[in-house]
C-alpha cells in the first residue's frame, strides 16, 4: 500500500497546533486513514491527500484528551464546519459518527445508579424531602439544558472561524490547492476547505472507536503485513521450475500413496518426513506453523498414541484449508477443532494398558498456504514411564519410530533450544537410524527461550553435525491478553509476524543460519523432492518386477478374466431375477388357492373338534346344577326345532368368518413368498453371501410390507357378506360332501397311524393293560390311597402315553362314526346342514376361499413380482464402494480373484506415473544444467 508523499514539517506542525487548541492531544494513524479513506480521494486536492497522510504518519492515537464522551464533544463534531458549510453533494454524507461503549463508562454509570435517593423515615417527613429532592433534580435539568445549549453557540463560532482559517491549510502544497511558487490562491468555492474538514473530521470520527474495533483492525494489519511479507519475499525467491516441475512433488506423493496400498510390507516405497522428537519439544507446534491451523491433539498423558500419517496437497482453488480421512470417508471437513477432537478420540481408542500402537492414522490437508508434503507424525520419546502408564511403553514407543525411520525415509529432528543436544532424544534416535546424518534435518524449536548468542551456537554446531543442517523457529507468539488467546489461522499469521519481528530484530546475530518456518517449508520441499526422485529409478524397478510377478499369475490362476466386485455383485443379482422370474410362472392362482384352502380345511377340522368331537370333562359334582352336554350321536336325530344344534352350526360358521381371513390369508402368503426367496438364494452364489442375503430378504420384505395392510382390508370386505348369511347351491353342497369325507379320512389315516406308531414304542399288550387302567379310573371311583397304591405300577411318562392312546382311540372311532353320518342319506341334501356340519363348513370355506383369491393374487402377488426385481435394484445401487467390495470379498475365491486384479490394477498405475515423471526428469535435465549458476543465486532464505 503507498501513500503520497508527506508534507513539511511547517504544515504538520500548523494541524497539530489547531488540532491541540481543539483539545486533541494524540493522533492515531490507521483509524484517521479508515476514516479519510471513506471520503471520495478523487475529489480531494493533493494537498489534502498530503494532509491526510501526514495525520497517519504521526505516532500517537487520535484521541481528545478530555471529554471524551462528554456532550459537548459530540456537539462539536455535529456542529463542525463539515456539516454545516459543505455541499449537499459532498461525499462527507456517508460519515457516521459513533460513540461506542466504553469501560470509563462503567463506572460514570455505577456512580449514577448509586446517587438514586432512598427514602428513610415515613409519613410526612419522608414525602416533604421526595418533593424537595424533584424539585431541585428538576432545576439541576433545567440549568444543564442551558448550559449545552450556551455551549453549543459558543461552538458554532468557533467552529466558523476554525473553517475559514484552515482554508490555510492547502496553500503550502503544490496542486489544485496552490502553486508550486507558495502564492496564495483563493479556494475553490470552499470545496478544498470542506474537503480538508472532512478529513479533520473523518480522524475525530475514528478516535471515538472502541478497543474491540482496534483489536480487530491491529488484526487485519497484521494478517495484511503477513501477505505483503509473502509477495515480497515470493518476489525475492524466483523460482525458475515451470508448472510441470512444481507438479513433481505432488506426482511423487500420489505415487507413494499407490505403493501403500499394493505393498503393506513397506518393501516397495517412496520417502516421506517423519517427525520425531520427545515430549514437550514442540513437535506438534512446528507441524502446525507448517500447516497454518491448530490440529493436533495436545495433553500431558501421552495423546499421540497412534502415527498419523500427514500428507499436504497445495490447492490455489481452495479459500481456506480442509481435511480429509480417507480411511474414515469423511471429507471436506473446515473446522478444524472437530479434526483435533477426531483426532484425540481416535487415539484414544488404543487402550490404556497398550498406549501405543502401529495402526496410523491417515490424514489429509488441502490448503492454498501449504506445500506438497507427505509427513510422518510419530509418538513422542519419554524418558521415564508414569505410574499408570506400561513399564514396556518406552521399548514400544522405539519399536514403532524405528519402523518409520529406516531408510529412505527423512527424518525431522524436533529439539528444543532449551535442552542441550547431548541430551536429544530425537537426535540420538536420528544418529541410531542415519549414523551418518545424511537424510536428518535438525529442529531447534523455543528459539526465543535463551539468548541469541546461545541460539547461534547451536545453530551452527559442530559436535552433532547434520549434512542438511539445523533450521532454528519460533513455533509460539507469547500471549498478549490473559483474556484473549488467538486461534485458528489468526494464532498462526501472530506466530509469523512474532517470529519474523523476533529474527529482524536480532539479525546480527542469525547471519549466516538458517531460520524461520517459511525456510523449513522450503527446505523440507526441496528434500521431499529430491530424496524422491533418486528413489524413483530404483522403485521403477521393483514395481515391474513386482508387476510382471503378478501378470503371471492372475493368467495362471484365473486366465486373465476381469472380474470387479461391481461385475460379481450385478452378475448374482440378475440370478436372483432370473429365479425369481421362474417362480412367477410355477406359483400363481392355482397354488395360491391351493395353499389358502389348506389353511383354511386346517381351521374348520380345529372348529369342529372344538365344538363338536371333544368329549366333555368328566363329572366332578351331581346335583342339578351340573349340565350335561347332549351326545355327538343324537345329532342324526335333530330337527330344526333343536336350538342347541342350531346354535352351534352357527357359532362354528361365526368363528371361520370372522377369524380374521384377510389378515391370516395376507400373512400367509406373504410367508410362503419369503421362504421361497429364501430358497431362490440358496441355490444362487449368494448362498455364501450374508449382507447379499440380507439386501434381497429386505427388498422382498420392503415390497410385501408397503401391500400388507391394504390387502388384508380388502380381502376382509369381500368376504364381509359371508359373516352374515351364506347360500348355497346343490352342486356345492355335493361337492362339499367329498371333500369333507376325504378330509376325514385323511384325520383317520393320521390318527391311526399315530396310533400303531405309539404301540410299536410302548408295546401292544402293556399298552392294552395301560388304557384298561386308565377307563377304570375315570369310570370307577376309589379313595386316594388305593390309587396312589396302583400308580405305583406305572410311571408318569408312561401314564401320559396312555392317555394319548385313549384320546387317538376315541377319536379315530368318532371319525369313522361321522364319515358313516356323512355317506348317510340324511346328508345328501343342503336343508340337513344342522346334522352334517362338517359339509356346511366345509362348502363356508370353499366360498372364502375363491373370494379371497382375487384380491390377494391382484393386490399381493402379482404386484410383487413386479415391484421386487425394481426394488431390489435400487437397494444395490445404495450400497457404497466398499460395501460392495466386502460383499465380493466374503467368498474366499472371489476374493483372491478381485485382489490379484486390483494389485495389477494399482501396478499399472504406478508405473505409469513413474514413466510419467522419469520422462519429464529427463526432459527437464538439459534446461537445469544449462541454468543451474543462475537459479543458485535466485534461491535466498531470510538470512544467510
Amino acid at each position: 500500500m503507498s501513500f503520497p508523499r508527506a508534507p513539511s514539517s511547517a504544515t504538520t506542525s500548523t494541524i497539530i497546533t489547531r488540532l491541540k487548541a481543539k483539545g486533541y492531544h494524540h493522533f492515531y494513524r490507521p483509524y484517521f486513514f479508515e476514516r479519510f479513506s471513506l471520503l471520495n480521494k478523487n475529489s480531494l486536492p493533493r494537498s489534502y491527500h498530503n494532509e491526510a497522510n501526514s495525520l497517519y504518519n504521526l505516532n500517537h492515537p487520535l484521541i481528545p484528551k478530555s471529554n471524551l464522551n462528554s456532550s459537548t464533544l459530540r456537539s462539536n463534531i455535529i456542529s463542525s464546519p463539515l456539516l454545516l458549510f459543505s455541499k449537499p453533494s459532498n461525499s462527507l454524507n456517508n460519515i457516521v459518527v459513533r460513540r461506542n461503549f466504553s469501560l470509563f463508562g462503567i463506572g460514570k454509570f455505577a456512580a449514577r445508579v448509586t446517587k438514586i435517593p432512598v427514602a428513610v423515615g415515613s409519613g410526612l417527613a419522608a414525602a416533604g424531602s421526595y418533593v424537595a429532592y424533584k424539585v431541585e433534580q428538576a432545576s439541576s435539568a433545567t440549568q444543564e439544558q442551558i448550559s449545552k445549549a450556551r455551549d453549543f453557540a459558543n461552538n458554532v463560532m468557533d467552529n466558523v472561524n476554525d473553517f475559514f482559517g484552515s482554508l490555510e491549510f492547502g496553500l503550502d502544497s503544490s496542486g489544485n490547492g496552490g502553486n508550486p511558487n507558495g502564492s496564495p490562491q483563493p479556494p475553490n468555492d470552499g470545496g478544498d476547505g470542506a474537503a480538508t474538514a472532512a478529513a479533520v473530521g473523518a480522524a475525530i470520527g475514528s478516535g471515538l472507536s472502541g478497543d474491540e474495533e482496534n483489536t480487530n483492525n491491529e488484526g487485519e494489519e497484521e494478517e495484511q503485513e503477513l501477505l505483503e511479507e509473502d509477495d515480497n519475499e515470493d518476489d525475492d525467491f524466483e523460482d525458475t521450475t515451470n508448472d510441470e516441475m512444481l507438479n513433481l512433488t505432488r506426482q511423487m506423493i500420489e505415487i507413494r500413496n499407490i505403493l501403500a496400498k499394493v505393498d503393506t510390507s513397506n518393501n516397495i516405497r517412496l520417502p516421506s518426513i517423519v517427525v520425531i522428537g520427545s515430549q514437550s519439544s514442540g513437535k506438534s507446534s512446528v507441524l502446525e506453523a507448517i500447516v497454518g491451523q491448530e490440529f493436533l491433539p495436545k495433553g500431558s498423558n501421552m495423546v499421540t498414541r497412534r502415527p498419523i500419517e500427514l500428507t499436504l496437497v497445495n490447492s490455489p482453488e481452495l479459500a481456506a484449508e480442509v481435511a480429509d480421512f480417507p480411511a474414515l470417508q469423511m471429507n471436506n471437513i473446515t473446522d478444524f477443532t472437530s479434526v483435533q477432537k477426531l483426532l484425540y478420540d481416535l487415539n484414544m481408542q488404543v487402550p490404556a494398558h497398550e498406549c501405543i500402537s502401529a495402526d496410523p492414522i491417515q490424514l489429509i490437508i488441502k490448503s492454498p498456504r501449504v506445500p506438497d508434503l507427505s509427513l510422518v507424525d510419530l509418538p513422542g520419546y519419554i524418558q521415564v514411564e508414569a505410574a499408570d502408564q506400561p513399564m514396556e511403553l518406552k521399548k514400544k514407543i522405539k519399536i514403532v519410530c524405528d519402523k518409520y525411520l529406516e531408510s529412505p525415509n527423512i527424518i525431522l529432528a524436533i529439539s528444543a533450544a532449551d535442552v542441550d543436544l547431548a541430551n536429544s532424544a530425537a537426535i540420538r534416535a536420528a544418529k541410531m537410524a542415519d549414523s551418518r546424518g545424511e537424510r536428518t534435518i535438525g529442529v531447534i524449536t523455543k528459539i526465543d527461550l535463551v539468548d541469541p548468542t546461545r541460539a547461534r551456537e547451536i545453530l551452527t554446531n559442530k559436535k552433532y553435525p547434520l549434512k542438511m543442517g539445523y533450521v532454528g523457529v519460533v513455533t509460539k507468539a507469547p500471549q498478549q491478553s490473559i483474556f484473549r488467546k488467538p486461534t485458528g489461522f489468526q494464532a498462526f499469521v501472530s506466530q509469523q509476524n512474532f517470529e519474523r519481528q523476533y529474527f529482524k530484530e536480532n539479525k546480527e546475530e542469525f547471519q549466516g543460519t538458517s531460520v524461520g518456518t517459511r525456510l523449513l517449508k522450503k527446505r523440507l520441499m526441496k528434500v521431499l523432492e529430491k530424496s524422491m526422485a533418486s528413489s524413483l529409478r530404483p522403485t521403477y524397478m521393483l514395481v515391474q518386477q513386482e508387476l510382471e510377478e503378478t501378470s503371471y499369475k492372475f493368467k495362471v490362476e484365473f486366465n486373465d478374466r476381469s472380474l470387479t466386485p461391481e461385475t460379481y455383485l450385478a452378475g448374482s443379482i440378475d440370478t436372483v431375477k432370473v429365479a425369481v422370474k421362474e417362480f412367477s410362472e410355477r406359483f400363481g392362482r392355482p397354488e395360491l388357492r391351493s395353499l389358502l384352502r389348506s389353511e383354511l380345511d386346517q381351521r374348520c377340522l380345529e372348529l369342529l373338534a372344538e365344538r363338536y368331537w371333544n368329549k366333555p370333562s368328566p363329572a366332578n359334582s351331581t346335583g342339578s346344577e351340573h349340565l350335561i352336554e347332549p351326545n355327538l350321536q343324537e345329532l342324526q336325530h335333530a330337527t330344526l326345532n333343536d336350538l342347541y344344534w342350531v346354535r352351534k352350526l352357527d357359532l362354528a360358521t361365526s368363528s371361520l368368518t370372522k377369524s380374521g381371513v384377510g389378515r391370516m390369508s395376507t400373512l400367509l402368503i406373504t410367508h410362503a413368498l419369503l421362504s421361497e426367496i429364501d430358497n431362490i438364494v440358496d441355490n444362487t452364489t449368494l448362498r455364501g453371501h450374508p449382507m447379499a442375503r440380507n439386501v434381497v430378504k429386505e427388498s422382498a420384505q420392503s415390497v410385501l410390507n408397503g401391500k400388507f395392510f391394504s390387502t388384508a382390508d380388502q380381502v376382509e370386505n369381500c368376504i364381509k357378506p359371508y359373516k352374515y348369511e351364506i347360500e348355497l347351491e346343490d352342486r356345492e353342497w355335493a361337492l362339499s360332501r367329498e371333500h369333507s369325507i376325504m378330509l376325514l379320512k385323511e384325520e383317520l389315516r393320521q390318527c391311526t397311524e399315530t396310533y400303531n406308531e405309539l404301540k410299536k414304542q410302548v408295546g401292544g399288550r402293556k399298552l392294552s393293560q395301560l388304557v384298561s387302567y386308565l377307563e377304570e379310573q375315570n369310570n370307577s371311583k376309589q379313595d386316594q390311597q388305593q390309587q396312589q397304591h396302583e400308580n405305583l405300577n406305572f410311571s408318569y411318562a408312561l401314564i401320559k402315553r396312555g392317555k394319548e392312546a385313549m384320546f387317538l382311540k376315541d377319536r379315530t372311532e368318532l371319525l369313522k362314526f361321522r364319515i358313516q353320518a356323512l355317506k348317510s342319506s340324511q346328508c345328501k341334501f343342503k336343508e340337513n346342514k344342522y346334522k352334517c356340519p362338517e359339509i356346511f363348513l366345509d362348502a363356508v370355506a370353499e366360498k372364502l376361499t375363491q373370494t379371497a383369491v382375487l384380491f390377494l393374487n391382484v393386490e399381493l402377488l402379482s404386484d410383487f413380482y413386479y415391484n421386487f426385481p425394481r426394488e431390489l435394484d435400487i437397494k444395490i445401487s445404495n450400497l457404497t464402494k466398499e460395501q460392495i467390495e466386502l460383499f465380493a470379498k466374503e467368498d474366499p475365491k472371489v476374493k483372491r480373484h478381485v485382489e490379484i486384479q486390483q494389485r495389477k490394477e494399482l501396478l499399472e498405475l504406478a508405473m505409469n506415473k513413474i514413466e510419467d515423471v522419469l520422462a519429464l526428469q529427463k526432459y527437464k535435465a538439459p534446461l537445469a544444467s544449462n541454468n543451474g549458476g543462475d537459479e543458485s543465486k535466485n534461491h535466498k532464505g531470510w538470512f544467510r
